[in-house]
């Protein structure tokens, strides 16, 4: 079986269906953790921009959505994610008209839950990003989502605090948004070493005690409250956070 390995980037996607798409037996990943059999061959592929051309004008012709939707579909924090796209786009090519309704598809239900995963999280996270002041007047807000979706917030944010400086700091994946108060980019970003102003711990105590106010410790709705806030997102949550 062949391997196609990807760097994630999406030209190095549509360069490797352009590579797989013949092949009875292939898997296309951007884990390099993915596991092999004694017959795999693993092809690392290089994004090449006429491949990935000519791949999405073919996706194109069969739905103008579709790599709209793929390319969402890639930044899903799942490992097969590349797979399932693949795996979509072989039978969209295969039907030549859209497909995304069909719902009786594995290939399609498997899709479509990914799509959703991705701009569910972007979604929530709109709601329960939370910013911190530092010293400079520069508003930080670290998280650690499942999805790559820093530039899917960006525009939200840049519109709600257009008059303001901020980033959004995606630790796992070490990506951060920078707007400045005109115009946002996105870029790589390392560890942080944050100074807080010196009004920012006193606003963290007022959401403490706000929090602590509104909550009934002998009624606490734990299921309730992971449904609105999951777990995982608690850390940066000053609410949650005993810190």
């Amino acid at each position: 079986m062949k391997i196609f390995v990807t760097d994630g980037t999406v030209t190095a996607f549509f360069t490797a269906v352009f590579d797989a798409y013949r092949e009875k037996n292939c898997v296309i990943t951007s884990d390099t953790r993915v596991q092999l059999s004694f017959d795999s061959e693993v092809i690392h592929v290089v994004g090449e921009r006429e491949k990935n051309k000519r791949v999405q004008n073919a996706v194109y012709k069969c739905d103008r959505q579709a790599v709209d939707d793929i390319v969402l579909a890639l930044r899903s924090g799942d490992p097969s994610k590349e797979q399932t796209a693949f795996e979509y786009l072989k039978k969209l090519l295969e039907i030549k008209s859209p497909i995304s309704k069909m719902l009786s598809l594995p290939q399609v239900i498997d899709f479509n839950e990914t799509v959703r995963r991705v701009t569910l999280e972007a979604h929530r996270l709109k709601g329960l990003l939370r910013f911190m002041e530092s010293r400079e007047g520069v508003l930080y807000a670290p998280y650690s989502p499942d999805n790559d979706i820093t530039d899917l917030l960006m525009p939200h944010f840049a519109a709600r605090y257009n008059s303001e400086r901020f980033v959004i700091h995606d630790v796992k994946r070490k990506i951060a948004g920078m707007y400045d108060g005109h115009e946002w980019i996105t870029g790589y970003a390392g560890e942080a070493e944050i100074y807080l102003s010196e009004y920012e711990q006193a606003f963290k105590n007022l959401w403490k005690k706000y929090y602590n106010s509104v909550n009934i410790k002998e009624r606490p709705h734990i299921k309730q409250m992971k449904g609105y806030m999951p777990v995982r997102y608690w850390k940066f949550l000053p609410e949650k956070n005993g810190k």
